[in-house]
């Protein structure tokens, strides 16, 4: 081995160093372990690197040097085959449980950027490419597949909203507008007029209704103007003869279903943001969830012998009390085995019920929280001692709403050949080089 191909260390007492000797391999990855204190940091940092750039420093003129000011030389006899060093700081990274290789690396923000300029947006209803059309595109559509059919001009002001929308009808009646489409249905808007307020309600003003043809394209233009200004950026044309209902969208908008998405934007792609973190499991990937063999290991075992885990043995408490007067109405006792419980039964002590317990001599009136729901509450708002108790029962599991890609279900929408981000950040770093070679070839 030459000189060229090792850096020597001799004499090195720089700090706790006992004037040692080392040869370390040139081009390697080269490791220094040892005890706490027994110098490994005096000789990477004080002696290796400090010397490597006092050097460097050394190589400057002497007009650069006195604004950058003189190095001490390390306590150390020669070092040999030394070259310019680079340091990375010593440091813990913080424990945040979103924080992953690509994101401590700033790799992830490069590929949200890269997303939000340069993806393609896809329905998740559908499948089918998302589109964007301007309003004299719109037109030009309109007069091309709906020449001299009747058709209403709506604008969408609710979407899949419990309300009775009192106030809503009285000012849309105030825009100047006579009609609204409740649910499907053309409704004439007279005062005090309402919708169910405990069902759900799709509710679009009617803007126009009218025949398509070259003839009405001026005021073709000024419905749809209207229709987007009320419906802030989307409208939708109802065909009365086959009844046929078509969106339109300013902004990303499936051609068949009619969803949109907002214009995308670094943060779409954050898992670390509301705007792009799946709501279920807040960016986590994981939501916690009952390990039911924590909370009924043995199922033979009796509830009032502790087979129920969380509770413990029968005590003189009130929810065993509520237990024994479930057991009467459901045909149960707390000495009876829980496999030997009926499913039913099992499910009300379980999960609850919201119906009203009313059994026994002394009119017991209660509902029932279950056990379940009890633990989630505690881990949700209770005290960290409550908390750290129903966490024992719980384990985490991969969430169902972004099955543990982290973001919300439109931003997995946007992809670049065939890939969406999350697919490309769970990828080695190794092959992700390579996909990103390939697409930049194609």
């Amino acid at each position: 081995m030459t000189d060229i191909e090792q850096i020597e260390i001799f004499g090195a007492r720089e700090h706790n160093l006992k004037n040692i000797d080392v040869v370390i391999p040139r081009n390697k990855l080269v490791v220094i372990t040892g005890l706490s204190g027994s110098g490994k940091s005096s000789l990477a940092f004080d002696t290796i690197y400090a010397e490597g750039q006092r050097r460097y420093m050394e190589s400057f003129s002497a007009y650069a040097r006195q604004f950058l000011g003189s190095m001490e030389r390390p306590d150390v006899d020669k070092i040999n085959g030394l070259s310019p060093v680079i340091s990375i700081e010593q440091k813990t990274t913080n424990q945040n449980p979103r924080s992953t290789v690509g994101t401590i690396t700033e790799i992830y923000d490069f590929m949200r950027l890269l997303f939000a300029r340069a993806g393609e947006a896809y329905s998740y209803v559908s499948g089918e490419k998302m589109i964007r059309l301007s309003e004299d595109q719109m037109l030009d559509v309109m007069l091309k597949d709906y020449d001299n059919k009747d058709v209403l001009f709506l604008a969408p002001v609710v979407k899949g909203r419990k309300g009775h929308y009192r106030e809503l009808f009285e000012q849309i009646r105030k825009w100047g507008f006579i009609k609204v489409r409740i649910d499907g249905i053309v409704t004439e808007i007279k005062k005090g007029l309402q919708a169910d307020r405990y069902k759900i309600h799709d509710i679009e003003i009617v803007i126009d209704r009218t025949v398509i043809n070259e003839s009405t394209k001026t005021r073709l233009a000024d419905s749809l103007r209207l229709s987007l200004k009320f419906g802030k950026g989307t409208m939708m044309l109802f065909d009365e003869e086959k009844k046929r209902l078509r969106h339109f969208s300013q902004f990303l908008m499936c051609p068949t279903s009619g969803i949109s998405y907002d214009e995308p934007a670094p943060n779409s792609f954050s898992f670390n943001s509301p705007y792009g973190a799946c709501q279920q499991c807040n960016g986590l990937g994981t939501i916690p969830d009952i390990d039911f063999k924590s909370v009924i290991p043995n199922p033979k075992k009796t509830i009032a012998k502790g087979g129920i885990v969380p509770l413990g043995e029968q005590r003189d408490t009130w929810i065993f009390h509520q237990l024994m007067l479930l057991g009467r109405k459901y045909d149960f006792s707390i000495n009876t085995p829980i496999e030997e419980i009926s499913q039913e039964a099992l499910n009300i002590i379980l999960y609850g019920s919201d119906d009203v317990v009313s059994v026994g001599s002394d009119h017991s009136h209660f509902t029932f929280e279950g056990i379940i729901n009890f633990i989630l509450a505690q881990a949700e708002d209770g005290s960290t001692t409550l908390k750290r108790w129903a966490q024992s029962f719980m384990v985490s599991k991969t969430c169902p709403s972004c099955n543990g890609a982290r973001l919300k279900k439109e931003s997995l929408w946007f992809k670049i050949h065939d890939k969406n981000i999350a697919e490309l950040a769970a990828m080695d770093v190794t092959d992700l080089s390579d996909w990103f070679l390939s697409v930049e070839k194609n």
